[in-house]
């Protein structure tokens, strides 16, 4: 590993049968922060906010969701935020011993984070959500005059979620080495210029892509997609249907080509409770490595109250 990347211990927990998830837990008896992941991701996104937010007084426990990184394949099959949610509610709430927390997550992570927002009532004091997709509150999205996205931009910006999510074996067999899987990876990090200003070194783009050598692991990490389309069966329906109601921080990294304004416009519906949106200039899908520092100061400032009290 790099000398500019920290290093962490890992831990495993058996969240159901068979079916163990590995994590990283800093700061044991401070604030609980649950840190959570998204695509092309795995708990080594967070690896920059770990240290600085335990610093502050956060117990932090940073998950890699079913079939990512350190944690099994799924033993059910299933790959959909409620699956997800039900993994890290058992590890966080049952195993680790918490009754409540904060989060915070981007992309399939802040759609897991109010599924078990509203799944698990009263376990989830605040969250933060940046550059991921809205609760599906499409009428209300309508009735304030957000415009729907233009399949023509989706075809050419999100054609890797097209793939992904419609052809999930063919895409398997072509990346048939763990060179091949690593650099598909790797252009998200690189040429597909998810990022902002920041610019990914080589080191950095093998750390976040060695996970993803493993054709199982690699093969499962883009099947919440195949759910979007219908081509995995899901768990249970979910709760991406509802505002959700707990204080929520905004944030919004520009840069991020997937993401534009409508982003913001649609979570300050869904999230009615809510600071911001704040954008985060310079900032692309990325953001918790990008601009780790104001990530972790906008993290600290929002929670500092419950910081306080748990002193």
């Amino acid at each position: 590993m790099s000398s500019t990347i920290p290093e962490f211990t890992v831990h495993r927990s058996e969240v159901s049968s068979g079916q163990s998830i590995a994590y990283i837990r800093e700061n044991i008896g401070g604030y609980p922060l649950l840190l959570i992941h998204g695509f092309p991701e795995t708990k080594r996104i967070w690896y920059k906010n770990i240290g600085p937010l335990a610093e502050a007084g956060f117990e932090v426990i940073v998950p890699d969701l079913r079939g990512f990184g350190d944690s099994d394949i799924s033993m059910d099959g299933f790959y959909d935020p409620s699956a997800y949610a039900k993994d890290i509610y058992t590890l966080v709430h049952d195993i680790l011993g918490h009754e409540t927390c904060s989060i915070a997550g981007g992309d399939i992570g802040g759609v897991v984070s109010p599924e078990l927002t509203l799944a698990y009532p009263g376990f989830v004091e605040r969250l933060c959500i940046f550059n991921t997709i809205a609760p599906l509150l499409n009428e209300a999205y309508a009735e304030a005059g957000i415009p729907e996205d233009d399949p023509m931009e989706t075809r050419s910006v999100m054609d890797y979620y097209i793939r992904q999510g419609t052809d999930g074996d063919g895409l398997a067999k072509e990346m048939d080495t763990p060179e091949r899987r690593r650099e598909y990876i790797a252009s998200f990090y690189s040429h597909r210029l998810w990022h902002g200003d920041y610019n990914f070194s080589r080191d950095e783009i093998d750390f976040f892509t060695e996970p993803f050598a493993d054709a199982e692991k690699f093969r499962v990490s883009y099947g919440v997609y195949e759910c979007s389309f219908g081509k995995r069966e899901l768990s249970d329906i979910g709760n991406f249907f509802y505002p959700v109601p707990v204080p929520t921080l905004i944030l919004f990294g520009p840069e991020d080509p997937v993401m534009d304004e409508r982003f913001m416009q649609r979570c300050a519906i869904a999230y009615p409770d809510h600071a911001g949106p704040f954008i985060i200039s310079g900032a692309g899908h990325f953001m918790q490595w990008e601009k780790a520092d104001v990530l972790n100061n906008s993290l600290r400032h929002f929670l500092h109250d419950k910081l306080q009290v748990k002193k």
